[in-house]
């Protein structure tokens, strides 16, 4: 198996503390360490750092690499230019092939996202190794929720192909879109639906093997590179898109197995998630500096710790001060502030 971890954008909702130039997978969201750095060290309970991989750009890399300079310099997977992830993810199958490992799975790894406890995590990882060696099928994850999430896409399961004490892999037995609020509370009563999310896993052959059959104009460029051409010129020959364009016409035609989650996982992917994640793992400290009267759930981040901040009978606010930009958000909108992002970048009006 190996580990691929993946460090793309620069996540637009936790701005103005995540930036172009230091991605939030960067910072010091949780404790002293970056979600890169925690995402490698759970992978180090079990890999070695020349076994784990890193799929990213030419400016990330090197910020990965003064964080974690273990990873040896062969083990980035450079992006030309940023086209979504379903090139990157054609990339990365093209460049463990060109690299001798064709017929050895391989696993995307979200930087955003924790797994807790890392000992289930690289279970499932292992029990998905002896699947992708006997299937050519695309797999991927999904998590059991009791309530409904919008914005994500839903997998419904069906036959378990996975045996004994492995994890459950389960064929897909429909992928649903996402969805209305109505139709997703009725999801969510199903015992059989799963959240989509992510984990892909197969060969780079098989991989390839999918984009020939479902994405020739990705395949192609990515072969030329394989047999020897210039990567840059055949990165930009392929169109950008999701990975979706591709895996949507495999769930369809029943080419593709989800494993259950058998961890908690936690996608840090706004204030809000943030927040729920510190709160739970007690790790939210309001300072002395910040005075909160008769308001409950705020959340403060200030990065001058010698600014005072009162607040006065308000609830579930974000309220985010880099000394040249402040966010002041309401928790449940905080899917919205890449939106605003926008629009400072429409106007010109700070540094992003």
């Amino acid at each position: 198996m190996i580990p691929v971890i993946i460090c793309g954008g620069f996540g637009t909702k936790l701005w103005p503390v995540s930036r172009q130039h230091k991605p939030k997978h960067f910072l010091s969201l949780i404790g002293e360490k970056s979600l890169f750095q925690l995402n490698y060290e759970a992978l180090r309970t079990h890999f070695k750092p020349e076994d784990i991989y890193v799929s990213t750009n030419e400016d990330q890399a090197n910020l990965a690499k003064k964080q974690v300079p273990e990873i040896p310099d062969d083990n980035f997977i450079l992006e030309p230019e940023m086209r979504n992830q379903g090139p990157a993810t054609g990339l990365i199958a093209a460049f463990l092939y060109k690299k001798g490992f064709k017929n050895e799975p391989f696993m995307l790894v979200q930087v955003d996202d924790l797994r807790e406890p890392v000992e289930s995590f690289i279970k499932m990882m292992l029990d998905c190794d002896v699947i992708a060696r006997k299937e050519n099928k695309y797999l991927t994850g999904g998590m059991r929720l009791d309530y409904p999430v919008m914005g994500v896409d839903y997998l419904m399961m069906g036959e378990k192909v996975s045996e004994g004490e492995s994890v459950g892999i389960f064929k897909v037995e429909r992928f649903i879109w996402r969805s209305t609020k109505e139709e997703t509370v009725e999801l969510t009563k199903h015992q059989g639906v799963l959240v989509h999310t992510n984990h892909t896993c197969m060969t780079p052959e098989n991989l390839l093997n999918m984009l020939q059959k479902y994405k020739p104009e990705w395949y192609e460029p990515l072969m030329n590179f394989v047999n020897g051409a210039d990567l840059m010129s055949e990165y930009l020959k392929m169109p950008a898109g999701p990975i979706e364009d591709v895996t949507q016409k495999v769930h369809a035609a029943g080419e593709s197995l989800v494993v259950e989650l058998p961890f908690k996982w936690y996608d840090i992917g706004t204030f809000e998630t943030l927040h729920e994640y510190l709160k739970e793992k007690g790790l939210y400290k309001v300072s002395d500096n910040i005075v909160d009267l008769n308001g409950t759930d705020n959340y403060i981040r200030l990065d001058d710790p010698n600014k005072v901040v009162a607040l006065v009978g308000v609830d579930n606010l974000i309220i985010v001060d880099t000394g040249d930009a402040l966010l002041i958000c309401d928790k449940r909108q905080t899917s919205r502030v890449g939106d605003a992002l926008k629009e400072v970048k429409a106007r010109e009006l700070a540094l992003t």
